[in-house]
Parts: C-alpha cells; sequence; structure tokens
C-alpha cells in the first residue's frame, strides 16, 4: 500500500514537471491544488512540502541559466532585498496564528485561489497587460524601478510564503513591466534565480513550523527529473497558445473548485 501511494506521488511529481517544462509555469500553481484536493494533504503541508520541491528542481534551472549567462544577478538581489524579509515576517505571522489553526488554513486557501485565477489571468492576457503598461506608463527612471522591484519582490515572498505559488508566471510579468529592455530569457533566468533563496527559505519556514512531509517530499521529487525533460521536448512541438491556454483554464477550474 504504501508504495502504491510513493508511486501515485512520483507519478504526479513527473506530471507536474512535464507541464512545467511545457508551459514555463512554476510547479507550484499546479503541485499544491493537486496535494490538497486529490490527495487530501493538509494545505499547510502542501505548501511547505511544494516549496521545498520548488527549491531543489529550479535550483538546476539556475545552475542551466547560470552557465548560458541568462540571470541579471542584480535584479535578483533587487527581488531577494524585499521577498525574503517578508518572508520571515509573513511565517512569523504563521507561527504566531498557529499554521495547523482554522484561520490559517483558510487563509492559505484564500491566497492559494486568488493567486492561480491571477496566474491564470497573466497567462491569457500577458501581452495585452505590458501593451497597457508601455502605453500608459513606459520606462521608469532607475530608482523607481529599483524601488519598485524591491516591492515586488515583498509582494512575491507574502504570496508564496502563504500558497507557494507566484514566483512563476505572476513574477515574470512583474518583472517585465519594470524591465522591458531584457531579454525574455534574461528575465526568466533571473525570476528563477530568485525562486531559489525565496522556496527555500520559506520552506526551512515552514519545516520549522513543522509542515513538511519528507517522504512526500522525496517521492515527487523522484518523478520530476524524466518529467521536466520530458515536457522541454514537447514544448517546441505543441503551439504555446494551445498550452497556455489549457492551463489556464484548468488553474481557473482548480481555482474555484479550493473556494467552494
Amino acid at each position: 500500500m504504501i508504495r502504491s501511494v510513493d508511486l501515485l506521488y512520483a507519478s504526479s511529481g513527473f506530471c507536474v514537471s512535464l507541464l512545467v517544462g511545457m508551459t514555463g509555469v512554476g510547479g507550484g500553481s499546479l503541485m499544491t491544488p493537486l496535494l490538497i484536493l486529490v490527495f487530501g494533504i493538509h494545505p499547510a503541508t502542501a505548501v511547505g512540502t511544494d516549496l521545498l520541491y520548488a527549491a531543489a528542481t529550479k535550483s538546476v534551472g539556475t545552475v542551466v541559466h547560470g552557465f548560458n549567462r541568462s540571470i541579471d544577478w542584480r535584479l535578483v538581489g533587487r527581488l531577494a532585498a524585499g521577498s525574503i524579509p517578508a518572508t520571515a515576517l509573513t511565517l512569523l505571522a504563521l507561527s504566531r496564528s498557529g499554521i495547523d489553526s482554522g484561520m490559517a488554513q483558510g487563509l492559505i486557501t484564500a491566497v492559494l485561489s486568488g493567486a492561480l485565477a491571477a496566474t491564470a489571468a497573466v497567462l491569457m492576457f500577458r501581452k495585452r497587460i505590458l501593451a497597457l503598461w508601455a502605453a500608459r506608463v513606459g520606462a521608469l527612471d532607475r530608482r523607481r524601478k529599483a524601488a519598485l522591484t524591491v516591492l515586488i519582490g515583498a509582494a512575491l515572498g507574502m504570496m508564496v510564503s502563504v500558497s507557494s505559488v507566484g514566483a512563476g508566471a505572476l513574477g515574470v510579468t512583474a518583472v517585465m513591466l519594470l524591465y522591458a529592455e531584457l531579454p525574455t530569457a534574461r528575465i526568466v533566468g533571473s525570476d528563477i534565480a530568485h525562486a531559489v533563496p525565496l522556496t527555500l527559505v520559506a520552506g526551512i519556514g515552514h519545516w520549522t513550523l513543522g509542515s513538511i512531509d519528507w517522504h512526500l517530499l522525496g517521492s515527487l521529487l523522484a518523478g520530476s527529473l524524466p518529467g521536466i525533460v520530458l515536457g522541454s521536448y514537447v514544448s517546441v512541438r505543441v503551439p504555446e497558445t494551445v498550452l497556455r491556454a489549457t492551463l489556464a483554464t484548468m488553474l481557473l477550474l482548480v481555482a474555484g473548485r479550493l473556494v467552494l
């Protein structure tokens, strides 16, 4: 029985990593709802375990982007300057309220459903959002750009600490608004690099709160590597618009299911 459950978790890690490789969207928006809705994992445990899962998988991505020189470390530093303190404060608040309390569980579910809906909207309307920002706001001066980057990092830190969602599509889109001059590959690489310390600190914080299932984590990681490889291979053979529309629809359905 234990082995069958392990196989199911490993299969889930494979499937989520497959979709991540195909779409580029962070696994939190897929894995955390799956653990809660399908496997009945407590929301806090699902979030905490997924954070360390994301830290491990995105460390590999950071190494690859580092070799390709597609990381802007100054941008990573600005984001981390906001996200790490915000993560610490959010985890402190969760510890004070009790991570297993009904209030904390309700907060996690509410933030998770909202983050999923926002991610779906960004997947569908990213080009329109970027065009509207360029037309209404345009380029910012260096100081305002740096300050807004820190604020974006803080918002991501709070959101990811509570829901494990936000460091992927939302983070990339927010950075694109401020750094339109940077190549997309460099923005994506920087976002992945920033996600490593963010999810690691948040995951360690959840560990201290007792909301990590290590057996579950190991099973998920066992299936993630082949899934990432296959998804990256398939992604160039399936139209991006089809992938994004499918994933956005799925995220909206999951977000609705969480609040019902």
